[in-house]
C-alpha cells in the first residue's frame, strides 16, 4: 500500500530519473478526486492516445470531451520524448478492471488475464498516455518509448516496486488493446519487452541510461479460453468504446460544429454519428414520400 507522491515529489522523481518534462497548465491541482478517492497507489498503467498531434493530444488529455471529463492521465508522451504533465491525482484512465489483476500488481506477481470490470483503476494507478493512433501502423518515435520506460522506472523507484508493477491498458480491462504499434528502429510495443527495459532502468542509478535489455519475442498474450460471459464482457467494452469513448472530429458543418479543439462541440463519437445518419435517412425519407405524393396527385 503506496501513498501517492504529491506534485512536487512526482515531478522530482521524473526530473531525477532524466525525464524530460513541461507542466501543462495548472497539472498541479488539476485533477477527479472530487469524483472519487486517490489512492492507495499500486502501479503505473501505459496507453496510447488514439490521436495524432502533440498539442492538441496533450490538450485533449488535460480538458477530456463530452463522454470523459479530463484529466484523461497524469502524463502525455509527445513525439520529441517529451512527457507533458497534465495531472498529480486522480485521472479518468484506467477505468474499470479486473481485481485479480490489481491483486497480481500489489504482489507482483504473473498477470492473469482480464476477464472482469468490477474495481476502479483510476484510484489505484498512474496513467502515462503516449501519443499514438493505436492502428499497428502510426509509429512509436524512440523518445517517445524511452520517456515512457524512464516514466515508469521514476514511480517504481519512488515507490520501491518492480517491473512488475507496471501494466499495460490493454491488461487490466477487457476489451482494450493499448499500447500497440511499430516501434522507430524496430519492433513493436510489448508490455513483456516494456517491463524488462523498466527492470533494466531500475538497476541503473536515476538519470544513468540503461544497457540495453535482451529482446524478448512479441508472445505476449497467451491463449486464453474465453466464456460465453468473457466475450460478451469484452464485446460490450468494444461496442461502448465505439460508440461513446473513442471521439473523432465532428464535420465542420455539422449542428453546433465548434472549431475550438477545447469545446466537447469539436467532437464526435460514434454514438452521434449513427444518430446524424439516422436523422439523414429519415429526412431522404420525408422527401422522397412527398415525391410520391406530389406524383399521384399529377396523376
Amino acid at each position: 500500500m503506496a501513498t501517492p507522491l504529491s506534485a512536487a515529489a512526482f515531478l522530482a522523481a521524473l526530473r531525477a530519473e532524466g525525464v524530460k518534462v513541461s507542466e501543462h497548465r495548472s497539472w498541479r491541482t488539476h485533477n477527479r478526486n472530487h469524483k472519487g478517492s486517490w489512492g492507495p497507489v499500486h502501479g503505473v498503467m501505459i496507453h496510447h492516445t488514439v490521436s495524432s498531434g502533440d498539442d492538441s493530444s496533450v490538450e485533449l488529455c488535460y480538458n477530456g470531451h463530452s463522454a470523459l471529463p479530463g484529466p484523461l492521465c497524469h502524463g502525455v508522451g509527445r513525439n520529441d520524448g517529451t512527457v507533458a504533465l497534465v495531472s498529480s491525482a486522480r485521472a479518468n484512465h484506467a477505468g474499470l478492471g479486473d481485481d485479480d489483476v490489481l491483486r497480481a500488481v500489489i504482489n507482483e506477481t504473473a498477470l492473469p488475464p482480464a476477464n472482469e470490470a468490477n474495481t476502479d483503476g483510476n484510484r489505484h494507478f498512474y496513467g502515462l498516455e503516449i501519443v499514438n493512433l493505436g492502428d499497428n501502423k502510426d509509429t512509436y518515435t524512440k523518445g517517445q518509448y524511452r520517456a515512457a520506460v524512464l516514466w515508469a522506472a521514476a514511480l517504481c523507484r519512488a515507490h520501491g516496486w518492480s517491473e512488475r508493477s507496471v501494466i499495460g491498458h490493454k491488461e487490466w480491462q477487457p476489451g482494450k488493446i493499448d499500447p500497440r504499434g511499430p516501434i522507430e528502429g524496430g519492433g513493436s510495443f510489448s508490455m513483456s519487452q516494456f517491463r524488462a527495459d523498466v527492470r533494466a532502468q531500475l538497476a541503473t542509478k536515476p538519470g544513468a541510461p540503461s544497457a540495453p535489455s535482451k529482446p524478448t519475442p512479441p508472445k505476449e498474450d497467451p491463449d486464453v479460453a474465453l466464456s460465453d460471459a468473457d466475450i460478451k464482457k469484452v464485446a460490450d467494452a468494444v461496442v461502448d468504446r465505439l460508440l461513446g469513448k473513442d471521439t473523432f472530429d465532428a464535420p465542420k458543418d455539422s449542428a453546433n460544429y465548434s472549431p475550438d479543439p477545447k469545446s466537447s462541440a469539436h467532437y464526435w463519437t460514434g454514438r452521434t454519428l449513427f444518430g446524424d445518419l439516422i436523422n439523414k435517412v429519415r429526412a431522404i425519407n420525408k422527401k422522397v414520400d412527398a415525391l410520391a405524393d406530389a406524383q399521384k396527385k399529377e396523376c
